[in-house]
């Protein structure tokens, strides 16, 4: 026993270490304190979409799924992670809770998964754990909009370890480096680890079978399983997961059967959800090149976007490949479609939300450049002192980011213990009811559980719902002039209540409201006033 544990104390420390910083990161995050939800920030944008996806599978009714911003439509989300997060409230986890810990453990599985993966390929903890460094700090040169503002001084520690915000956030800032590889993405996109994890994993146990040219029935089941429920646990992994197993199904000759198992059972399992979306309309993927280089795009350009992106990894990644086995190379080559259809094909209606193809190719091109980095440092000792640098260099953008994450500052949002507005909501009305809003985010009626009729057009735009059309229908409800044709749209959206509030973030004729519909709650002090529709349109 203690021999068994001795051989494995690395990987004990490296697991022990990585569970209790994705726990961290998680509460870190997203808290609950004194009836009240704590959320980070960097996240408060991101929040305002998961919470009522959330709460409408704990305490709203929301079955066949939809998205509770945007509903009459079948979801265009994939919701699977968040319906779990549901059950564990509807179960009687406290919301951070019923959130943090599938996070957590999704984000440490996707560190044990990188450990994993690297390891069994280049047969090195070394190469394993800078792997796992890489993707945790980002090797961008982001650290270079950093010393803009805070230019080299006997203060650069201090200003690193007191950092608030994240140097570079393109293309939301103007800058060139991206917002999508710092911890951010994981932060705030809690059910990205999870699939992701997995699909590493998958690729793990083919290569591991390929060596031992012998697979076991049970996990051919389990990973067409998890090839079938992507559609509804994350969309554009499911692309990815397809993309990569049909180029192993070709470099690994021992495991085409299994691939093809996989495959087949995955395509069986994931027909559900393409015939509950049904005809809907949604973005068709489109010719898109160069992801989000700017324009004018040329080779050079191209080339230079991906440089202060990536950093040294976009050589490094290729010396690693150079040097490693033929059956190592299949790993990147396998991946590296990833990168190119990641910069070739716009999959949703914002070409950001490639970046996804980007994170996954960079999990394993990190692998390369630290088994780049492996060779580099057994070159006696000026390859100790190379290779030392290049660590530095290929991380000192993501320390920076790390403070930003570390110090950011937390809103505090009262929950239905503390918000009599949420809590009346959430005791007095029909879990499945559509309200009509006046403002936007984390609107009492979504921390109930209840659908809204358009939340921030952002989130059901960025889906591919048509928000321009409920826009309009949504400010001629809020100013209407004919209780008749008010009440036909009404009835059309199902429309139970009216939710008006006096510092509301769209113009809403009050008075006709008032006067037209029965007021069934308001609140003085918040300003809510509730109407039911009910009786006069239904």
């Amino acid at each position: 026993m203690r021999v068994q544990i001795k051989k494995h104390l690395p990987e004990i420390v490296f697991a022990s270490a990585a569970l209790a910083f994705s726990f961290w990161l998680a509460f870190h995050t997203f808290s609950w304190e004194d009836g009240s939800l704590l959320v980070a920030a960097k996240a408060w944008s991101d929040f305002a979409s998961h919470i009522p996806l959330i709460r409408s599978f704990s305490y709203g009714e929301n079955w066949p799924p939809e998205y509770p911003l945007f509903p009459g439509e079948p979801i265009r989300y994939h919701f699977l992670f968040y319906w779990g997060v549901g059950m564990l409230e509807k179960l009687g986890f406290r919301i951070d809770y019923a959130l943090n810990i599938p996070s957590a453990l999704s984000f440490f599985l996707l560190l044990l998964s990188i450990y994993l993966l690297a390891k069994h390929i280049f047969k090195s903890r070394f190469v394993a754990s800078l792997s796992v460094l890489f993707f945790l700090f980002n090797g961008s040169f982001a650290f270079w909009e950093f010393f803009k503002s805070h230019p080299i001084s006997a203060n650069t520690l201090s200003d690193i370890f007191n950092n608030s915000s994240f140097p570079s956030f393109g293309p939301y800032d103007n800058k060139v480096v991206s917002a999508f590889w710092n911890l951010n993405i994981y932060t705030n996109q809690r059910h990205l680890a999870l699939p992701f994890s997995l699909l590493l994993l998958l690729v793990y146990f083919l290569f591991k079978s390929n060596e031992k040219q012998k697979t076991s029935k049970l996990l051919i089941l389990l990973c067409g399983f998890f090839i079938g429920i992507l559609p509804f646990a994350h969309s554009s992994i499911f692309v990815m997961a397809i993309l990569v197993l049909l180029i192993l199904f070709v470099l690994l000759k021992t495991q085409r059967i299994t691939i093809f198992g996989i495959l087949l059972l995955g395509f069986v399992l994931s027909l559900p959800r393409v015939i509950f979306l049904g005809g809907s309309a949604t973005f068709l993927p489109t010719i898109q090149i160069g992801f989000l280089t700017p324009a004018p795009l040329t080779l050079f350009s191209f080339l230079k976007y991906w440089f202060l992106n990536l950093g040294l990894s976009l050589f490094l990644i290729l010396v690693g490949f150079a040097f490693s086995t033929r059956n190592q190379k299949r790993l990147l080559v396998a991946f590296l479609p990833l990168f190119l259809v990641g910069n070739l094909i716009q999959f949703s209606i914002e070409m950001a939300g490639n970046h996804k193809f980007f994170n996954v190719f960079l999990a394993v091109g990190n692998i390369f450049t630290a088994y780049a980095v492996f060779r580099i440092w057994k070159v006696k000792l000026f390859g100790k002192v190379v290779a030392g640098l290049l660590i530095v260099l290929l991380t000192f953008s993501g320390v920076i980011d790390f403070f930003a994450v570390k110090n950011d500052v937390f809103y505090k949002l009262e929950d239905y213990t503390k918000n009599p507005d949420v809590s009346w909501i959430k005791d007095n009305t029909p879990r499945d009811a559509v309200f009509l809003n006046s403002t936007y985010l984390y609107h009492p009626a979504s921390l109930a559980g209840r659908k809204i009729f358009l939340g921030w057009p952002y989130f059901s735009w960025s889906l591919g719902h048509d928000t321009n059309k409920r826009d309009t229908q949504h400010k001629q409800m809020l100013t209407p002039e004919n209780l008749g044709e008010l009440c036909s749209q009404l009835k059309t959206h199902n429309l139970k209540y009216i939710a008006v509030s006096l510092s509301g973030d769209l113009p809403t004729n009050h008075e006709f409201f008032n006067k037209n519909f029965s007021l069934v709650y308001n609140n003085m002090d918040s300003g809510f006033y509730l109407f039911s529709t009910e009786e006069r349109c239904f």
